[in-house]
């Protein structure tokens, strides 16, 4: 039974390192940090001191308790100010016009 038990963590343990690209964003990034952090973007946008970059259909996956291994292709986006982050996560940004901010980022769930 013990052996059973240590085969069982080993197993858990090397499914969570290959289950994916961890998000480790926060707001102050710089735009390299978040490339380095998430990878080169799909496109982007830029109005005056602000730019936004889209992450399109990306994979994600995570280790879940009640359903098991579960991959999702979600839009993710980055809005910057000046180069450093300000708003993220899942959804869209669209363009407001001349307001400001500029963009605003539409959540998915």
């Amino acid at each position: 039974m013990k052996n059973f038990a240590v085969a069982l963590l080993c197993i858990l343990v090397l499914a969570s390192c290959a289950t994916g690209k961890t998000v480790a964003l926060r707001e102050g990034l710089t735009r390299a940090e978040v490339i380095t952090a998430i990878g080169n973007p799909d496109g982007f946008q830029r109005s005056g001191d602000y730019e936004a970059l889209h992450y399109v259909d990306r994979q994600f996956n995570g280790w879940l308790l009640t359903s098991g291994l579960d991959v999702v292709k979600v839009d993710y986006s980055v809005i910057l100010k000046k180069d450093h982050v300000v708003q993220y996560g899942q959804g869209r940004v669209i363009e407001r016009g001349t307001s400001d901010p500029p963009f605003v980022l539409i959540h998915q769930r």
